[in-house]
């Protein structure tokens, strides 16, 4: 045709892209995703966003008195187009007429799901335009307090976030920022201390809800402690929305005077934020804060997306889910427990649990910390995200772990799954040795684990992968590359091994004990295994960039998964030196 519209499918337009998506689509089918802050989209929603609603431009809000509209009347577009063209709207931009629609409609569903007993959904005010959840809380301070203004939140590594007043993100340079702590002994929220620091320091500004604090809070002593202060409560329940929705959690909105929270976490939404309050005058300043306070043109894609994941938010499937969300964290937290570790917070009514990693595995007085513990888990199939917990000194080197139960429990995975799961962490993590690499400023923190244990903990997870749901299948054959498990890929059909990279031939020469420098083609070597015993049998050929190993067929798999794990720097190879210093990463396949 004669235009210059871009026809074709992504694969057509773009096959990397598309390729590239796939693996990621793959990763995400083929571990079990326990980051507490993700979770899997229903691809309704997706659609959604993906729709032309991205092509919009759409500054400013719809008119005023679309706000308390019921559902069917915002939908009664005979009559919403001519109110659309004798009165307009709040816009910059005409062709927006839909756009009013969309995100009325968004705004309605989020206020009847949010809407607490004895109040009605027309006096909720819902904001969805925000980007993110830090910048719906940024915009919260700008709306509330002013410069200099004392903002008490719970301390970033006790559990607070960023945009909580953290001297690193925006929200800790313009107002003075007071923290509060959980209890040293109880490693809980501790009110009468709250109470009385609110009543020293005189906050304009108090904030409840947390990313990494497991127990939900007391919105109403919260509220009563900001009163006595004639301070504001923000609630941000970013994390666990979608538990506030479905009655697991408790409901800030009509007890805070504004309700902040993301639309990606337990909410199973596009990646924005909403932000809620039941005073006018307050969702007059809110709006204001965020267009054009801090942001330009909404991205309507994302609140169409909004609009069907509070639809689906109504279900009694989202309810269902949201309950063994909180089970299973449960479930998981006491796995944890009789494994004989230590459980931070001391348990979970939410869906988050924390690990200390310190209490797992020292070794010559080095302690296991979060961020080597989270890598060594991603290898074997769970997915996490180290974090810090009451007694660490820096954000930097945090030593706990965080799991959250969302997406597992969307694929159907039960309690007696989360049993397994800790089981595995376990097995797994007590065989930690770890250790430190020196570095030019100070130290870095690592650790090795038993190769079979490793190997075990790869085998049990890829059982409960293959259990779990998956939305459609994807062709197996190389998605994604997997660098221990066969979960389903087709197993080595020749005992050909390619060792390539820079580091090839040093690698080789540690886990041959011989410099492939002085060997010539086909020569016979032999493979060492933990603490340098013979592995295997192999002979060695040079090839264009690298080294092959021919191997008996049927060794092939094992030998491959060992010569991974060591080119990762996670198994032990010698008990009388854990930390040895092994070249790498080689490309082993």
């Amino acid at each position: 045709m004669d235009d210059f519209l871009v026809r074709g499918t992504l694969a057509e337009v773009d096959p990397d892209v598309a390729e590239l998506i796939r693996h990621e689509h793959a990763r995400q089918l083929d571990k079990l995703i326990m980051i507490a802050s993700e979770s899997y989209v229903p691809a309704a929603v997706r659609e959604a966003e993906g729709s032309v609603f991205q092509n919009i431009y759409a500054e400013g809000y719809p008119h005023a008195d679309l706000h308390g509209l019921a559902e069917e009347q915002i939908l009664d577009y005979a009559s919403q187009l001519a109110f659309y063209r004798r009165n307009g709207d709040r816009r910059y931009y005409k062709g927006v007429e839909y756009c009013n629609l969309i995100e009325a409609l968004a705004q309605r569903r989020a206020a009847e799901v949010f809407c607490p007993p004895g109040m009605s959904p027309e006096q909720i005010f819902v904001n969805v335009q925000a980007l993110s959840g830090a910048v719906a809380n940024t915009a919260i301070y700008e709306a509330l307090v002013q410069p200099g203004d004392t903002v008490m939140t719970l301390d970033l590594l006790h559990g607070g976030h960023l945009s909580h007043g953290s001297p690193v993100n925006v929200t800790g340079h313009r107002q003075r920022i007071v923290h509060y702590r959980v209890n040293e002994e109880t490693e809980l929220l501790d009110y009468e201390e709250i109470y009385e620091l609110a009543q020293r320091e005189k906050p304009k500004m108090i904030i409840a809800g947390y990313t990494s604090y497991p127990w939900a809070p007391d919105f109403h002593k919260f509220r009563a402690i900001a009163d006595s202060v004639g301070a504001y409560l923000l609630a941000d329940i970013a994390h666990t929305a979608g538990m506030a929705a479905a009655g697991v959690y408790p409901n800030p909105v009509g007890i805070a005077h504004v309700t902040s929270f993301t639309t990606h976490k337990t909410m199973m939404g596009p990646r924005g934020a909403v932000i809620i309050t039941t005073d006018p005058e307050l969702a007059k300043r809110i709006d204001r804060a965020v267009f054009p306070g801090m942001q330009g043109g909404p991205h309507m894609n994302k609140i169409a997306g909004m609009a069907v994941m509070f639809k689906l938010a109504k279900t009694p499937q989202f309810k269902a889910l949201q309950q063994q969300i909180a089970k299973n964290a449960v479930a998981l937290s006491d796995g944890l427990k009789a494994n004989g570790l230590r459980v931070v917070h001391g348990g979970t009514n939410t869906h988050m649990v924390l690990l200390d990693c310190k209490s797992i595995a020292q070794h010559n007085g080095v302690p296991l910390m979060g961020n080597v513990a989270s890598r060594i888990l991603d290898l074997m199939g769970i997915v996490c995200n180290r974090n810090t917990i009451p007694g660490d000194k820096d954000a930097g080197r945090p030593s706990a772990l965080r799991f959250g139960t969302p997406w597992v429990t969307q694929r159907g995975l039960k309690e007696a799954d989360m049993r397994e799961i800790a089981d595995v962490i376990a097995l797994v993590l007590k065989t930690a040795k770890p250790h430190t690499i020196p570095t030019k400023k100070s130290v870095t923190y690592s650790a090795r684990v038993d190769f079979d244990a490793l190997m075990e903990g790869v085998a049990r997870i890829n059982a409960l992968v293959a259990k779990a749901g998956r939305d459609f299948e994807l062709p197996r054959e190389g998605y994604p590359f997997v660098w221990y498990a066969t979960n389903g890929h087709r197993a080595a059909d020749r005992g050909r091994i390619e060792v390539c990279g820079a580091q090839a031939a040093a690698f080789l020469g540690v886990v041959l004990g011989a410099d492939v420098g002085d060997l010539s083609d086909g020569a016979e070597v032999t493979v060492l295994g933990r603490n340098r015993a013979p592995l295997c049998a192999a002979t060695l050929t040079r090839i264009h960039d690298g080294y092959a190993l021919d191997v008996p067929a049927d060794q092939a798999p094992r030998v491959t998964q060992w010569l991974r794990a060591l080119s990762d720097g996670y198994v032990i190879f010698d008990d009388a030196n854990v930390d040895v210093h092994i070249p790498g990463p080689v490309v082993v396949k």
